[in-house]
């Protein structure tokens, strides 16, 4: 989803990325698989190992709403932490994503529906079924989506190697017991104009449910 973007910029001295519970760019995070395994075929999240090697790290400022921390691993799976401080100290919620479906438009025209289905108050896919919102409740019919740059990393130097401007929008829907699935839908575009539409599916972990 995340193609590398063509230069490179002189390495800074030190590393800047922060460290979010020991989890950063090139180490290994351990899952424990009873996180979503406890759920059984209720769930449909595609995703069952229980290591991440990760290879890419992304930083999203949300202004006032804290940060959002982003680790990948080579097959696109998104380790993410939500924290209120940059560095990552102060971690207030922690998900697991895995790709469900990636599509580029032929045309600049399906931008338009597609985020409209990111406004709507539920969402459902080809093989889901409906997740309704998340993100500022489901009281409306209809919510502008979350807008943002991300900037990923591919090394320790500090440097941002390229950036991404996502629209999104976070639905869910209950299983048994006290069980959540997350889908989080994204329109996507590369500072060099690449556009795709992301489905991804998560659950949400633990602090003690993974280690660095």
């Amino acid at each position: 989803m995340f193609d590398r973007l063509f230069g490179r910029k002189q390495a800074l001295e030190t590393s800047e990325l922060p460290v979010i519970r020991n989890v950063t760019l090139g180490r290994t995070v351990m899952l424990d698989p009873l996180a979503w395994r406890r759920f059984g075929s209720e769930l449909l999240f595609p995703f069952d190992r229980d290591t991440l090697v990760i290879v890419a790290q992304g930083l999203v400022d949300l202004n006032e709403g804290g940060f959002v921390h982003r680790f990948y691993t080579d097959d696109d799976i998104m380790f993410q932490a939500v924290s209120n401080d940059r560095q990552g100290q102060d971690v207030t919620d922690v998900t697991v994503f895995a790709p469900w479906d990636s599509a580029y438009p032929s045309s600049s025209a399906e931008r338009p529906a597609w985020k409209s289905r990111l406004s709507a108050r539920t969402f459902t896919a080809e093989g889901l079924p409906e997740y309704r919102r998340v993100w500022f409740g489901d009281e409306a019919s209809e919510q502008d989506p979350v807008t943002f740059w991300e900037e990923l990393h591919d090394d320790r130097d500090g440097i941002v190697d390229r950036r991404i401007f996502q629209t999104c929008m976070l639905f869910g829907r209950d299983l048994p017991g006290d069980g959540r699935e997350l889908l989080l839908a994204i329109d996507q575009e590369s500072e060099a104009g690449e556009v795709s539409f992301e489905i991804m599916l998560g659950v949400a972990l633990e602090l003690g449910e993974f280690r660095a």
